[in-house]
This record gives structure tokens, sequence and C-alpha cells, in this order.
């Protein structure tokens, strides 16, 4: 791949008037809503069954705010892919690198090391500052898995923009694709994760598997540690993205 396409891509990404604002809210949402989760947390933690206070994960308690955060890097991912098909531009942009296979790989490029600077920009003090609203009940870095498990955070969120890449450019419309893809992580997701008889399946969802990676305490209810969670995210993404450029190859811009 070529090093101008990249920058190219990377140049039209930045230069979106969505992009700063979105990932600027990206950090301020995650951050805020993590510290005022984990001192709500904190707050109610003396009432909580003796069994959830010995299973109590303080890592995964504060990261309860990637939850929004995700929800806005989704967007920045779609809008990055399916601004060029509401503008028109995508027409000049084939012309200019008619290797699709190029183009599509400079876009998820250009996306997923945005999404992964702001992740870790944003998640990192995340857990700094959710586990001194925790006090008492926080942890630190340095103990068993929580590096890995902040780490893992940064992995799911970016996971999270690059699988709406994907699908957004199968379904090249940004409404469509939000329609779809916002209901299923806020609503549908955890919905079928709290039926019995679905949870087998739903823990497969993309944002059940993938918060399986920010977890130091198992969940005993799921199949899923955090490296299948992991192999599951990826595959998730794998197939999206291989669906997006099969559109792209076949289908007219």
């Amino acid at each position: 791949m070529s090093a101008a396409v990249l920058r190219s891509e990377w140049t039209k990404a930045r230069t979106v008037r969505s992009t700063p604002w979105l990932l600027l809210a990206t950090f301020v949402v995650t951050v805020g809503s993590n510290v005022a989760f984990a001192f709500a947390v904190r707050g109610s933690f003396d009432r909580m069954p003796p069994q959830e206070q010995r299973n109590f994960d303080p890592v995964y308690s504060g990261f309860t705010g990637l939850g929004f955060g995700q929800i806005i890097l989704l967007a920045f991912g779609v809008l990055l892919v399916t601004g060029e098909y509401t503008s028109g531009t995508i027409r000049a942009s084939l012309a200019a690198v008619p290797q699709r296979g190029v183009f599509y790989l400079a876009k998820w490029l250009s996306g997923t090391l945005a999404a992964f600077a702001v992740s870790a920009v944003t998640v990192f003090p995340s857990f700094f500052l959710a586990q001194s609203a925790l006090g008492p009940h926080g942890t630190t870095i340095t103990d068993d898995g929580v590096l890995r498990a902040t780490v893992g955070g940064c992995l799911y969120m970016t996971l999270v923009c690059s699988f709406a890449m994907g699908v957004a450019a199968i379904l090249r419309s940004s409404v469509s694709s939000l329609i779809i893809m916002i209901p299923l992580f806020f609503f549908v997701s955890p919905m079928l994760n709290n039926v019995s008889a679905l949870q087998p399946v739903a823990q497969f969802l993309p944002d059940q598997a993938g918060t399986r990676m920010i977890e130091v305490v198992p969940d005993g209810e799921s199949v899923l540690g955090p490296g299948t969670g992991l192999l599951v995210m990826l595959a998730w993404n794998a197939a999206t993205l291989l669906g997006g450029y099969l559109v792209l190859r076949r289908r007219d811009a």
C-alpha cells in the first residue's frame, strides 16, 4: 500500500468537521461516566450482598462508562466510511485510487489508528481516575490481570470502531448503519444476554464478547474469557470488513 494513499485518507479523516468533536467527546464522555459510575459503586458497595462483594471486579466496574464511549467511536467509524458516499466524493476517490483494496485498506487504517490513539488516551486516565473514585475498593495497575484488562479496554474500543467501519462499508449509509448498530449494542444485546434461554448465543455477540476483555474476575455465566472474547471480536471484524470489501469491489460507486 502506498504511503501517499494512506496519507490522503488520513488527511480526509482529520479534516472532516465532525472528527475532532467525536474524538473529544469520546474522551470526555468515557472518562466522565467511568468516574461517575465508580463513585456510585463506592457509595453502594456496603449494601451489596456478600457474594457480590467477594466477586467484585474493580476494573470492570471502573470501565462501566466504556459503553457510552464505544457508541461515539462507532459513529466515528460509520461517518468516516459513509461520508464519501453521502457527498458523492467516493467517485473521485476511486478514480484517484483505482485499486479498491488499497483504497479500502488505507481508509480502514486511518480510522483504526485514530480510534486506537483516542482509546489509549481515554482508557488509561479512566482507569486511574475510576480506581481513585472507588477508594478502598479500587485496585492498582500492577495487580494481577489489571494491565491486561486495561489494554483490553483500548483494543475493545478500537475493534468496535473497526467493526462499525465494516458494517458501514456493506450498507453505504450512515443512517442504516447507526439504526442497526446503536440498538444492537445498547438495547438488543444486553436484553438477549439477560434471557437465560438466549444467553448461550448472546454471549457471542460482539459487545458481549468484547467486554470479557476488560474483566479481571471471570464472569461465571460466560464460556468466554479475555482471550476467547478477543478472538470472537476479531472474527466479527473479519466478517464485516471482508463483506465491506466485497461490496466495494463488486458494486459501482
